[in-house]
């Protein structure tokens, strides 16, 4: 059975460097995927038997998210969570007066989510005795906006299983006191997965129905295509349960975690719903935390003072080149795509270097390589990585609700004012992306396009340096970008023949309105294969 949409069509061409200016009338389909788009009038005469939808608004492909984290935020997102997030709790008493009724009401462990002492200024230093306090005989444990750190108490630490001979795992830590005591702060992904490893296993029971929540909010956004890079292999007999049930609202592509002595399973499988793309590691940590492994030291301010940081501190990445090459090489070599967390220069600079190093030694062509993040990466980082056939998503967002911090508070107007610097990756000629990393800022793409194009926060303030993007490549960010950074781009993407009828419907044109209409975007429908999923 066809099937014509018509309304005012943005396609989107999925050819790069193509006019995406064109509007078309409709487009025929057929078992899921487009047919043609063309006039009403030229598809109802090829088509005669078709039924027609007409759609109030203005159509565009489908947003993808190339760089998200579904499985995790539908818990931390959820009731079983305490959100504690900047968006949600602007101010430091605020954040304190929830944990306090929080733990008030307990009748078991207590976990909260989204602690940031740059933007709710006055959080006192979240170390285990604070926590003690706090939280007594409740397990308390609280996750750093960034997800970077966690911070828990002694009841926490026990319901965890974790004491002073805990080892740091390869690429994190554990904080300790000067008597060697767990000092209740852990950094970087192995060691926080310890921590609130009783939260995910509490949590398993609910996932079907929380990840489902969370997907079609997802879509509801405008996402019908998004990426999960720290996927937990288990979860995918509840996805495959989920398609059966034709449930899932949104396409899946995720993300093997790499881990030291880890190899790599057979490529193939999967399909067009739901299938794994990459292998992901993290090369340095967060700016937030101030584990960023940088050539400049952070600034001597009350900010970075309330952080724990000594004046003029530089972070340090997670791994040296060689243990980086070492977790790497097997998955490089049994050929999955690359992806490397990256905020620091230096960081920048060493995964580039073991990028080169497996690209020569194995012959790779078409790898596509990713470096996620890329907030200090500079103009000469991003010819490198093109160069390399190595390609790049962006946190634009850190702009939107940090940008003041970046440049008054951690790193000045020369490092802090070009973070993020999208005009920087299309000069050098990468097919850039945008995201928002799961929970970490809120799931709007729309407001992603238009801060790359402004460089402007949500305070007003611009910043001082990097390059504002096109609305062109604002758009293919989260489109025909984002569908070929992961292996999509024969699928989805744009609205063109033989591609998915993955659509949106939105209530102005993408493609005229300014920046700011742009970032207030309101999407009226979601379709998948041609089916109304929200």
């Amino acid at each position: 059975m066809t099937t014509i949409f018509t309304g005012r069509i943005r396609p989107l061409s999925p050819e790069v460097d193509a006019d995406i200016d064109e509007e078309v009338e409709a487009m025929a389909v057929v078992d899921g995927r487009i047919l043609e788009v063309g006039t009403a009038s030229a598809l109802a005469a090829a088509h005669p038997d078709a039924e027609t939808v007409a759609l109030d608004g203005w159509i565009m492909p489908g947003l993808i998210e190339p760089h998200g984290h579904p499985a995790f935020s539908a818990i931390l997102l959820s009731d079983l969570v305490v959100d504690l997030r900047p968006v949600t709790i602007p101010d430091a008493e605020g954040v304190l007066a929830t944990l306090r009724a929080a733990i008030a009401s307990a009748s078991g462990p207590v976990y909260a989510n989204g602690w940031d002492a740059l933007l709710q200024r006055g959080l006192p230093e979240p170390d285990r005795a604070l926590l003690d306090e706090l939280g007594g005989d409740v397990p308390l444990t609280i996750i750093q906006n960034s997800g970077h750190a966690v911070y828990f108490n002694s009841a926490a630490a026990r319901a965890a299983g974790l004491d002073r001979d805990t080892p740091d795992p390869v690429g994190a830590s554990f904080g300790r006191t000067a008597d060697g005591e767990l000092s209740g702060v852990a950094l970087e992904a192995a060691a926080v997965e310890q921590v609130v490893a009783p939260m995910l296993a509490a949590a398993q029971q609910r996932l079907p129905e929380l990840l489902v929540t969370h997907l079609r909010d997802l879509a509801a956004r405008g996402l019908t295509t998004v990426s999960d890079l720290s996927w937990n292999a288990d979860l995918n007999p509840l996805v495959q349960a989920l398609i059966a049930k034709d449930a899932l609202p949104v396409r899946l592509r995720w993300y093997e975690t790499s881990h030291p002595g880890g190899t790599a399973a057979p490529r193939g499988g999967g399909d067009a719903m739901f299938r794994q793309t990459g292998v992901k590691t993290w090369s340095d940590g967060s700016p937030w935390v101030g584990n960023i492994a940088t050539s400049f030291p952070y600034l001597d301010t009350q900010a970075t003072r309330d952080l724990g940081l000594e004046p003029h501190h530089v972070g340090h990445a997670n791994y040296t080149a060689a243990q980086l090459r070492e977790i790497a090489e097997p998955y490089a070599a049994g050929g999955w795509q690359l992806a490397c967390h990256t905020h620091g220069d230096l960081a920048i600079d060493s995964t580039l270097d073991v990028y080169e190093q497996l690209i020569e030694r194995y012959g790779l062509a078409d790898h596509r390589f990713r470096l996620e993040h890329c907030g200090a990466m500079t103009p000469a980082q991003f010819a490198r990585a093109a160069a390399l056939g190595v390609t790049v998503s962006l946190f634009v967002d850190h702009i939107t609700y940090w940008g003041e911090v970046l440049v008054d508070d951690l790193f000045g107007a020369e490092h802090g004012g070009a973070w993020a610097d999208a005009g920087a990756a299309f000069a050098a000629g990468h097919r850039a992306t945008f995201h928002n990393d799961g929970w970490v800022t809120p799931n709007e793409p729309f407001r992603n396009m238009a801060v790359a194009q402004t460089r402007t926060s949500r305070g007003g303030f611009r910043m001082p340096g990097g390059t504002p993007v096109t609305r062109a490549q604002a758009l293919g960010a989260h489109t025909t970008h984002a569908a070929w950074q992961l292996f999509s781009e024969h699928e989805v993407g744009a609205l063109a023949p033989g591609l998915f009828a993955d659509f949106i419907v939105v209530d102005r044109d993408p493609l005229t309105v300014t920046a700011e209409e742009l970032a207030h975007t309101q999407v009226r429908a979601t379709y998948l294969a041609g089916e109304r999923v929200v």
